[in-house]
């Protein structure tokens, strides 16, 4: 008869778990359908060589190696985001005790009185005790020993949680590389904003030197009557406005310098550099390697990638809650309401064993809801995934084409400026011979002043343009 009903119980239990299984919904899942291109636009197939270099590599310039060496130690917003990954790791290690059993260590101790006028209260009264042997009141209860329990992992439920924090760890990790490459870059970006400034500041002071030259001998001039006194405001006014830019440039180098500061960690001090020079200095050069190698080398498309594979688990996660749940539960140790008689073996050794199976039968709405928005941040991962591989191509290409345009410009621009400064001589030369008026040497100097800042400036987007394509090749962010 036992075994019968044993039988009869195992029967249903498959029986249900078969309805059960009809109703779970099946594993439904987007893939990526975005790829990436075999070379970029308008460049031959280079297999041979990568773009990620150490940033230590790639950079010659001491100082700015420095600052960047600083930045990674103070930065706080790195600071911050390592202990985030701190949290990831740990969360792995939650995880994992949770598909394993669990042991615990319980002591207690217990004072009962109970009602004369209740269940056990009547017990105790009708109970045939000797004298001097009655029962205690109030009866006390010690108890030590060990509780073990354990929920058996039998779709891959918990297992699945514990790669899917794995993942999160990893995409953590990418996430902190991806705010290290940024902070290289931008590091970079500002430093060589900050020598353009300098350099800025540099041929603004010359071009007042030579204008407080010409106005000098345009005064010479009007003493003798040539010319009016015109002449003579005109190149004041422009001195005066010359002079007041160079305040404008120094509040730049300021908070340039206070951004570089704030970035690397510390307080606004002078920012050392050496920006002799600079405008022939050429950036470094760099291989881009094919677009494939973007998967491997840049953090934000690892990072996506992690992402997408967690949301995947998450599905199976969800639907693992369709199932039904298996545990085991024991108890081992001492029991015994008086102290002496507490470790005695066996009268006050108790153990005990149960296993349960929890399974949802009715309103699984929630269940439902969630399962749902786990096929709908799966979606989402495949999408953003697909995002960031567009993103990264198309930053590359950009900074491609970017770095060919700023070459060009740039040889023409130098081409300018050298012609604008023979005319200034030529034309200091002919206003004193009386063959040319003084607002020609005003203009020719005006147009000089702006083409070599313009000069200045396109060096530095050159400078960026290298940086920020390093950047898209995803190289920073190893040392």
């Amino acid at each position: 008869m036992k075994n019968r009903y044993i039988v009869k119980i195992s029967a249903l239990f498959v029986l249900f778990l078969m309805i059960q299984s009809c109703a779970i919904p099946k594993i439904v899942q987007k893939e990526a359908s975005v790829s990436l291109p075999e070379a970029y636009k308008a460049k031959e197939k280079d297999t041979l060589h990568t773009p990620i270099i150490s940033w230590k590599t790639f950079f010659e310039d001491e100082n700015l190696v420095t600052l960047i060496d600083s930045a990674l130690v103070n930065n706080k917003e790195v600071n911050m985001l390592l202990q985030k990954v701190l949290m990831a790791k740990n969360e792995v290690q939650v995880r994992k005790g949770e598909y394993l059993p669990s042991v615990n260590f319980a002591a207690g101790a217990e004072l009962e009185k109970v009602g004369r006028y209740t269940r056990n209260g009547a017990v105790e009264e009708n109970l045939n005790i000797e004298e001097d042997k009655e029962f205690p009141e109030p009866l006390g209860n010690l108890s030590v020993g060990l509780n073990v329990s354990w929920e058996l992992d039998v779709w891959k439920k918990l297992r699945n949680a514990k790669k899917v924090a794995v993942m999160e760890y990893l995409a953590t990790v990418e996430g902190k590389n991806l705010l290290v490459t940024n902070l290289v870059a931008e590091i970079a970006n500002s430093y060589y904003e900050l020598l353009a400034l300098d350099n800025e500041l540099e041929n603004l002071e010359k071009n007042i030197n030579i204008q407080k030259d010409v106005l000098e001998i345009i005064k010479y001039l009007k003493e003798a009557g040539r010319v009016s006194s015109l002449a003579i405001k005109r190149f004041e006014a422009e001195v005066k406005k010359n002079q007041s830019e160079l305040y404008v440039v120094r509040q730049k180098i300021v908070e340039t310098e206070n951004n570089i500061n704030f970035l690397v960690g510390r307080m606004p001090q002078k920012v050392t550099r050496t920006a002799t020079d600079f405008i022939n200095t050429s950036p470094s050069v760099i291989e881009t390697g094919v677009p494939s190698q973007l998967l491997e080398n840049r953090p934000d498309i690892r990072k996506a990638e992690l992402e997408l594979a967690a949301s995947k688990l998450n599905i199976k996660v969800a639907r693992a809650n369709f199932y039904p749940s298996f545990g085991i539960n024991g108890r081992l140790g001492y029991e015994s309401f008086n102290a002496k008689n507490l470790l005695k073996t066996p009268s006050s050794l108790l153990y005990s064993l149960a296993a349960d199976a929890v399974a949802p039968l009715l309103n699984r709405n929630a269940i439902k809801a969630t399962y749902k928005n786990a096929n709908a941040q799966q979606t989402a991962a495949v999408y953003e995934y697909e995002q960031t591989l567009l993103k990264a191509y198309q930053e590359v290409t950009n900074q491609l084409s970017n770095i060919e345009n700023l070459h060009e410009s740039y040889e023409l621009k130098k081409q300018q400026v050298a012609s604008l400064t023979e005319s200034i001589s030529i034309v200091n030369q002919l206003f004193q011979s009386a063959r040319a008026d003084y607002m020609e040497v005003l203009l020719t100097q005006r147009d000089a002043l702006e083409a070599k800042n313009e000069l200045i400036h396109t060096k530095k987007e050159q400078f960026i343009a290298m940086i920020n394509l390093y950047k898209a090749l995803g190289g920073g962010w190893k040392s």
